[in-house]
């Protein structure tokens, strides 16, 4: 009995046609990887222009107010700036006894409920609320909130078009393919072997190019389920930016006034220091003292930060990080140099949650300029409040030096704030005294 054996061989049109269809889908992937990484991208940099568009209507802001608070010329303004603004769509403006709401069209971004304003949740606004306390004189307790579209619809509409028209190309291509596999699949293809008994009789093998289609993409499939597995057992993990409070209890000894080795022995000389145009170090205790009496009589909170690089900068990188916190803060007056790589901050007029707030937003601004720059060491930051205490200047620095102490020693926590228990103080200076006595 005779074995009949053939050998199958695809022929050259089965692998153009699997060419054509391997190159189809890798163009359906790439079009759609092409359309998600533009649009992330897009959004990225809409959310810093809109940042930067925030800041500068808070500066705006706080000129405007010189000529009054909420009067006609005032509201003119911040409407021209909003219209004017590519990616901000609602402000909020609190002032001390009222809040006033501006939105580019009206019913888009702000709604009210009673006589408050709220941001509305809605897709295209993002959820992040820029905030921004804004100093105006004759004014406390005024601030400045904004939401903004994160999805710019003329970006949008261009990724789209170009995403389909690639697609839509490749959908033309593959149509044009299968047709013409349609067409070939009716005619039997000889093997190029065959054994001598059927090349005698004539008698060809066929092999259709859907079995070899098959074929190929079985192994195209069970190579990606082990790729999919080996992927399984990968992690990524990034570290949150965190911070710590701690209690009276916490703090250790006070600082020894040696301890600083940092400070500069130049003299003061005018207002600011002329290395980092803000205020020398040897004004902080005089104006926090000032800060301090100031919100004890209007029963206001007040925040002291004090800020510094875990390591040595240039001159030029500290000078970089003075005008980061000029830029931010806006108030140079109340921004004053810590040693040779720290800042001190003073801000009136806000709780300590707020504060953390806004150290996380300066923290993050200073590590996405600073990321280019792997030599440039760890930011820390110390903060402490006022928390409805009777607290002396002396007692508020300590503090704060105690909360940058411990951002200092843990490598996981770069902001460290210290809470105080205005009871627990109260009892802790009750008893100083009667020690004293």
């Amino acid at each position: 009995m005779k074995e009949n054996k053939t050998i199958k061989k695809p022929t050259v049109s089965s692998i153009v046609i699997l060419s054509i269809a391997s190159v189809c889908i890798v163009v359906y992937i790439g079009a759609i990887a092409f359309a998600g990484i533009r649009l992330y991208t897009g959004m990225t940099e809409r959310r810093n222009h809109a940042e930067q568009e925030f800041f500068e209507l808070a500066d705006l802001s706080s000129s405007a107010g010189v000529l009054g608070f909420m009067n006609e010329s005032f509201q003119d303004t911040i409407k021209d700036a909003l219209i004017t603004s590519k990616t901000l769509q609602g402000v909020i403006i609190s002032g001390p006894n009222e809040e006033y709401a501006f939105e580019r069209e009206r019913g888009i971004a702000i709604t009210w409920t009673g006589d408050a304003p709220q941001f509305i949740a809605r897709f295209g606004l993002s959820k992040e609320q820029f905030f921004q306390p804004i100093r105006i004189e004759g004014q406390r307790n005024v601030s400045i909130r904004a939401v903004f579209s994160y999805i710019d619809p003329n970006l949008f509409i261009l990724v789209l078009k170009r995403s389909l028209l690639v697609i839509l190309i490749a959908l033309s291509v593959a149509f044009c393919t299968l047709i013409l596999q349609f067409l070939l699949s009716d005619k039997p293809e000889r093997s190029l072997v065959e054994t001598s008994e059927e090349a005698q009789q004539g008698l060809p093998m066929e092999l259709r190019s859907e079995d070899l289609f098959r074929e190929a993409e079985a192994e195209v499939n069970a190579e990606a389920e082990t790729r999919d597995d080996q992927e399984l057992h990968e992690d990524f993990f990034l570290p949150p930016l965190t911070h710590t409070d701690f209690d009276l209890s916490d703090v250790l000894e006070p600082l020894d006034e040696n301890e600083d080795k940092n400070e500069t022995a130049e003299e003061p000389r005018g207002l600011y220091a002329p290395r980092s145009n803000i205020g020398w170090e040897a004004y902080t205790k005089e104006r926090l003292a000032s800060e301090l009496h100031q919100c004890a009589s209007f029963d206001q909170d007040m925040v002291f930060i004090i800020m510094e690089f875990k390591g040595a900068l240039e001159e030029s990188s500290y000078k970089l990080l003075a005008d980061e916190a000029v830029a931010f803060f806006t108030h140079r007056d109340l921004i004053f140099e810590k040693g040779n790589w720290g800042i001190s901050v003073i801000i009136p007029n806000i709780d300590l949650d707020q504060a953390l707030t806004i150290s996380q937003e300066f923290h993050k601004r200073v590590a996405g300029k600073c990321s280019a720059f792997p030599e440039i060491p760890k930011l820390c930051i110390g903060l402490s409040s006022r928390s409805g205490r009777l607290v002396d200047t002396e007692r508020l620095m300590l503090e704060a030096s105690q909360a940058l102490k411990r951002a200092w020693d843990d490598e996981g926590l770069p902001i460290v704030a210290f809470r105080s228990d205005p009871e627990k103080y109260r009892a802790f200076i009750a008893a100083q005294n009667k020690s004293g006595l």
